[in-house]
């Protein structure tokens, strides 16, 4: 079974790591794919392995952080497909690991610009083709470190929990419009973004698996179906929630 057959779906930062396997999954599933990233060759590759699966799929470059840009991508997704159905809100960066108070302003801003700015505007500019199709549901990409805190990533940390809580306000806002917002709250996966974490730090990978008690980091794939599953018509009750996927890290 098709899951989310003939739904329009927007990825962010879909190119690579959780993006890219939630892209692949969406098609399989029956979804029109719009990936969008600053990786044009990455993204064009994508889309090129989802045609040859047989699904459907263009790719668009987007800078989240350039409102003209969100929205003449959403404006093209909604011209190309005729509707829109789901935006999943994914591009992020992990920022400086330093202490707050060596961050400067110009890193934080960054972080805070791609991170939370980014979701912002893509969610502004999903909604109204979103009501114009009678309903959506919009998924932003957190982390569990928008949910407990630690002794790293100060600005990342923030721009997370920033995210949680604007889900839970949009969900409020827009559910007379039928459309679900919802967080979703990985815990370490396996993706270009942590590896490039821990290229200098031995022991990093098996580090992360202690951290877990199911015994391991995370791999995209399992993100990609709890993406999935909001973005079907399975989670038509499900709005304003945070769907952990943590290998256990947040029960510690």
């Amino acid at each position: 079974m098709k899951r989310v057959e003939n739904k329009v779906v927007v990825v962010t930062g879909g190119a690579l790591g959780i993006g890219r396997e939630t892209c692949l999954l969406l098609a399989k599933h029956g979804a029109k794919v719009a990936v969008a990233d600053i990786l044009d060759k990455e993204g064009q590759k994508l889309v090129e392995d989802i045609k040859k699966l047989g699904g459907v799929s263009k790719f668009w470059h987007l800078d989240v952080t350039n409102e003209k840009e969100v929205e003449s991508v959403y404006t093209n997704v909604y011209k190309e497909f005729g509707k829109l159905d789901a935006t999943v809100n994914n591009a992020g960066i992990a920022g400086p690991d330093k202490p707050s108070h060596e961050v400067t302003e110009k890193e934080w801003d960054l972080v805070m610009n791609i991170n939370l700015k980014g979701v912002f505007f893509c969610s502004k500019h999903a909604i109204p083709f979103m009501k114009k199709s009678g309903g959506g549901s919009i998924v932003n990409i957190s982390s569990i470190y928008g949910i407990v805190g630690a002794a790293d990533l100060p600005p990342y940390h923030a721009s997370k929990g920033a995210v949680r809580v604007m889900s839970k306000t949009d969900a409020i806002q827009y559910a007379k419009d039928k459309i679900r917002v919802n967080s979703v709250h990985p815990g370490f996966i396996w993706t270009p973004l942590v590896e490039e974490l821990g290229k200098e730090k031995p022991g990093f990978r098996k580090q992360l698996d202690s951290l877990h008690p199911i015994g391991h980091i995370g791999e995209a794939i399992d993100v990609a179906y709890g993406i999935l599953y909001l973005i079907s018509d399975e989670s038509k009750f499900t709005t304003g929630s945070e769907l952990v996927i943590d290998g256990g890290y947040t029960a510690i």
